[in-house]
């Protein structure tokens, strides 16, 4: 594990329309994604679904490897879905038997199904991230939830939470990479062992990169307090954002595509 292969969470510069976009935008235009790629059923809706993120990926200036390597720590749990979905869902032709289960051929089309599914999620709500600066999508955030102050709820504590997860999701990455390399210096290489002690290897992670990542948010607690950050205290920022024309085409096609699942 490579810390530039650490992709997830992270801003990537460049000049694309994407880029632009108001950052409230995008994430009303993620959360329609989300229904849509529920709501479709059909290989018709999933393909055009995909056709349509592809285009926007592309269009993103950013290589679509790149969004390929975000959803690479999902993998396992893909395996997992297909696995489950290809031993217990016995509807359908049988294609051949493992023991006691029949593979069938509708556990295969809805394994391969949610796999897609996923795919299109990790991959295409990974453009939130690599295409919107931390502070951009702090005040983005915060605009999207202000209406959970009708039912008492702070938008500013949530978006703090959720602004922070996403800061340390590469940052807690690379502790566990800088703990494997120090590991293999002394001669415990993770590559040169078998799966168990692999797995074994790994637990011994969790209590160091546990105790790294509060020793970072106790650090962060101080920082915010010695600058006089206050939750809930009325602020005012340096950035204002601006909707355009461009915000609104991008709102509706994301709707029209939501309409199109209904449809089908």
């Amino acid at each position: 594990m490579q810390s530039s292969k650490l992709v997830m969470g992270r801003y990537v510069e460049a000049s694309s329309w994407v880029h632009r976009l108001d950052p409230r935008a995008k994430l009303v235009a993620m959360l329609l994604f989300l229904a849509a790629v529920i709501s479709a059923h059909s290989l018709v809706e999933l393909s055009t679904i995909t056709v349509i993120a592809l285009l926007i990926l592309a269009s993103s200036g950013i290589p679509l490897s790149r969004y390929g390597r975000a959803s690479k720590p999902l993998w396992p749990l893909m395996f997992f879905m297909f696995l489950f979905y290809v031993l217990f869902e016995q509807g359908g032709s049988p294609l051949f038997e493992i023991g006691s289960f029949h593979v069938s051929s509708e556990g295969v089309l809805l394994g391969l199904s949610a796999v897609w599914r996923m795919l299109l999620l990790v991959c295409f709500t990974s453009i939130l991230t690599f295409t919107t600066t931390p502070i951009e999508l702090n005040l983005g955030l915060e605009a999207v939830l202000k209406p959970l102050k009708f039912i008492g709820v702070s938008p500013q504590q949530w978006t703090m939470m959720i602004t922070i997860a996403l800061r340390f999701i590469p940052t807690i990455f690379e502790e566990a990479d800088r703990i494997l390399k120090a590991q293999a210096s002394r001669g415990a290489d993770i590559n040169d062992l078998k799966l168990a002690a692999k797995g074994k290897m790994l637990l011994t992670l969790l209590v160091p990169i546990i105790v790294g990542a509060f020793r970072r948010a106790e650090d962060l607690v101080q920082a915010m307090e010695s600058r006089g950050y206050v939750l809930d205290r009325a602020r005012t920022s340096l950035r204002v954002l601006k909707w355009q024309r461009i915000d609104s085409l991008f709102l509706i096609g994301f709707g029209m595509l939501l309409i199109f699942t209904f449809v089908m």
